[in-house]
């Protein structure tokens, strides 16, 4: 997952491990599982591309109906990084259990074909929340704005489709075989 709701920390680890594959040509980036999370999962997307690029945007309901004193909507952009050697050569593995951050990594990088998008179609959860004291030590978490991505696609309820299905059987996995990243291997060793 992408921790942290500034996800400071996480972006400093995707860079450093980035830095660490300076040399690699191409890349799998596996977000099977992945729950989402911060913000953190934009520096993710900002080395997908060199360029900045717009991701998507959230929209409140004030601001579909143009009238906020405060309004929660924003328009999230790719930091542009710069070139990689594993540019055109990315493969990213997704599955039911990819929801929120994951998502949105999945969509921005098959909306600007930046990957080929491997395994099952994601979870459809994908909306920006906000955190509220209740009192008695409990917290209420709501929905407060829908998700968009650049092209107007919203996420919420449909999830991501791979370009390319491949499901994960339990009798492969208990056979130790990973069906979705063998097929990613085969897709990027042609690439």
């Amino acid at each position: 997952m992408f921790p942290g709701a500034v996800g400071i920390d996480v972006a400093r680890d995707i860079t450093k491990a980035i830095e660490e594959l300076r040399n690699c040509i191409r890349l799998i980036i596996d977000l099977r599982g992945n729950t989402g999370g911060g913000i953190g999962g934009l520096r993710l997307m900002s080395y997908l591309t060199p360029h900045k690029l717009p991701v998507g945007y959230s929209l409140t309901k004030r601001r579909a109906v143009r009238y906020a004193f405060v309004d929660k909507s924003i328009v999230v952009v790719t930091e542009g990084l710069g070139p990689q050697k594993f540019h055109g050569r990315i493969v990213l593995l997704v599955n039911q259990h990819t929801t929120s951050a994951g998502e949105m990594i999945a969509a921005f990088a098959q909306e600007n074909n930046l990957a080929t998008i491997v395994g099952t179609t994601t979870a459809g959860r994908l909306l920006s929340g906000s955190v509220f004291k209740v009192g008695h030590g409990y917290i209420l978490g709501l929905s407060v704005a829908a998700y968009l991505t650049w092209q107007g696609n919203l996420l919420e309820g449909k999830g991501i489709s791979p370009d390319i299905e491949v499901d994960l059987p339990s009798e492969a996995l208990q056979q130790g075989r990973d069906t979705q990243m063998q097929r990613s291997v085969e897709l990027i060793k042609a690439l």
